[in-house]
């Protein structure tokens, strides 16, 4: 059962909700084998604080639903009949996608071996019953900010291997590429001055050169994104702006016989962003488009307004598509995918995750669609006003 022994009022949890920073997006598991208990939490939680709950009667049932979704948090009653709390989360932290979930305990029973026995089997915190709604909210806001705070450093830590790797293999490789060119191109220039085979070694160290200063340039873009950045809405048309970075790289596409196909004659598409942020949007799409699209290949760029507040610029190609495990991770720092530049062009996978940072910067949406084999779309989701209470928006890590 869930007892509450003190009420605060609606307006101070309200309060409470809009200074919470996980709020909005936390999902919380509520597992209790008596559904009246469970509606009282669930209504706690989402009247006060604005999570999202999933209720759950058993510890089998809560086993079934986290098959089908993952959530923040859960709140674990340890009594239950067949299966109870202590059990259900020694089989949830043996699961690996699973076991950085926070558990927190919920019981009557104030025995000191049932406590250590809870803690031991995986859970972080216990709370015993009766307690007051303050007491609840607190360690549930607490162990939210731990989890995010634990995913951040955990988020870092994989960039830093990963970026690690690009020192140690890829820089390594084109710098050895270009010592050993420099190193030939000096020795055959002493002896041929006039030999033509000068001329394939300069092209090396330009393609290996023109590579590292790719990565540096990015990698120096992405890290202004992960600073605090100003951003300055102002009217921009959408249309307008798509029409501008196509004539930009017409020439590019043009060296490998790419056409563009393009529907950018669309009343009602002004928006309002950051112009500088979303020509760095548009650059890096339709530059990716034409990196990953063959010779005699289409793309296809359209801008229309869609259904409420939002107007759509949608970048298709006909290149090599994204498997499965690409469109798990496209969006990470560095991330390698399965699909590689038709002409040798660098790729640094760093791009499309400074493109999600710039949406959802300006309070967008980056969606894609994508079938392996046929070619992929990014569609880049804006709204036509801003919200009236900030005008600018300050990106942070």
């Amino acid at each position: 059962m869930f007892p509450v022994k003190a009420a605060l009022s609606h307006s101070l949890m309200s309060s409470a909700s809009k200074n919470d920073p996980t709020s909005p997006r936390s999902t919380i598991m509520v597992v209790d084998d008596q559904p009246q208990n469970v509606k009282l939490v669930s209504d706690l939680l989402t009247v006060a604080m604005g999570y999202e709950v999933i209720e759950a009667e058993s510890g089998y049932q809560a086993l079934e639903l986290l098959k089908k979704t993952v959530p923040d948090l859960i709140l674990l009653d340890v009594l239950m009949p067949e299966q109870d709390g202590v059990e259900t989360c020694k089989i949830i932290k043996e699961n690996p996608t699973l076991t950085d979930i926070p558990i927190i305990f919920l019981s009557a029973a104030d025995d000191k071996n049932l406590i250590v026995q809870a803690l031991e089997s995986g859970g972080v915190d216990y709370v015993t019953k009766p307690f007051s709604r303050a007491e609840l909210l607190t360690r549930v806001r607490t162990h939210l900010a731990l989890k995010k705070a634990h995913d951040s450093l955990k988020a870092l830590a994989e960039d830093k291997d990963e970026l690690l790797g690009i020192l140690t293999h890829d820089l390594k490789n084109h710098l050895g590429g270009m010592q050993m060119s420099a190193q030939l191109l000096h020795d055959r220039l002493e002896r041929h001055p006039t030999d033509d085979k000068c001329e394939h070694l300069v092209g090396n160290i330009l393609l290996n050169t023109t590579q590292m200063l790719a990565f540096v340039k990015e990698f120096l873009a992405n890290s202004l994104t992960e600073r605090m950045i100003q951003f300055n809405a102002e009217p921009v048309n959408l249309a307008q702006a798509a029409n501008q970075a196509v004539r930009q790289y017409q020439l590019a596409a043009e060296r490998k016989e790419i056409e563009f196909v393009c529907q950018l004659n669309t009343p009602s598409s002004t928006i309002e962003a950051d112009p500088t942020a979303l020509k760095q949007v548009l650059d890096n799409l339709l530059s990716n488009a034409i990196k990953f699209s063959a010779s005699g290949k289409k793309i296809f760029v359209s801008v229309s307004p869609m259904k409420g507040d939002c107007v759509e610029c949608c970048i298709r190609d006909e290149g090599p598509g994204f498997t499965d495990e690409d469109k798990q991770h496209m969006f990470r720092r560095y991330a390698r995918l399965t699909a590689r530049p038709t002409a040798g062009e660098p790729s640094t996978g760093l791009g499309l995750s400074i493109v999600k940072k710039l949406v959802e910067a300006m309070h967008g949406h980056l969606l894609l669609d994508s079938t392996l084999g046929e070619g992929a779309t990014f569609t880049v989701r804006l709204p036509k006003s801003r919200p009236t209470k900030r005008p600018n928006h300050e990106l942070r890590p």
